[in-house]
């Protein structure tokens, strides 16, 4: 289906969110302190900035609880959820389940999430306002993946498996690509 817009006309927010939904991407959880206990928060726009330093991004709605509890200088965790994990996107995306035990580890105060695909510690070097988002840009202190797993992915507004040919798995040569 083709959709166009006129010059002068806004852009359906609908639309937009459909359209942007056929991205597919990883599925985060952002873990930070909350009045003394762990909390997270389902993410999806999440990037790797820099190398050096090592930065990432987080898009969070300016009507987030993480803005709420989230300042410059501040730490978050950002856990990256493998296929085995599926359960905890919804769950710490304000549809909480009951049947769904988040366990978090410490990692000098900042929560974060075991069993995770990978985990990081990130420091909030810096805060833009973007539209009805915030951006905060982060810089990496602590590093750690597990085992490997599957990741993840969110696409056209649901949580997917990858079913593709994995040659590193099965010990063939790759390009790096």
């Amino acid at each position: 289906m083709v959709h166009s817009i006129e010059q002068g006309r806004p852009i359906d927010p609908t639309l937009f969110r459909r359209v942007m939904g056929r991205f597919a991407t990883g599925v985060t959880v952002v873990s930070f302190m909350r009045s003394g206990q762990p909390a997270g928060m389902t993410v999806n726009s999440f990037m790797s900035v820099s190398l050096d330093p090592p930065l990432i991004l987080i898009s969070v709605r300016r009507a987030s609880v993480f803005v709420k509890h989230m300042r410059m200088g501040g730490r978050c965790g950002i856990n990256i959820l493998s296929e085995q994990q599926r359960k905890l996107g919804p769950h710490f995306a304000n549809r909480p389940e009951k049947d769904v035990e988040a366990r978090f580890d410490d990692h000098q105060g900042t929560p974060l999430l075991g069993d995770s695909l990978a985990q990081m510690v990130a420091r909030v070097i810096d805060i833009h306002p973007a539209g009805d988002h915030l951006l905060f840009i982060a810089e990496i202190e602590h590093l750690a993946h597990g085992p490997e797993a599957q990741p993840l992915i969110f696409f056209s507004g649901r949580y997917k498996q990858i079913h593709a040919h994995d040659p590193i798995a099965r010990g063939e040569e790759t390009d790096g690509w």
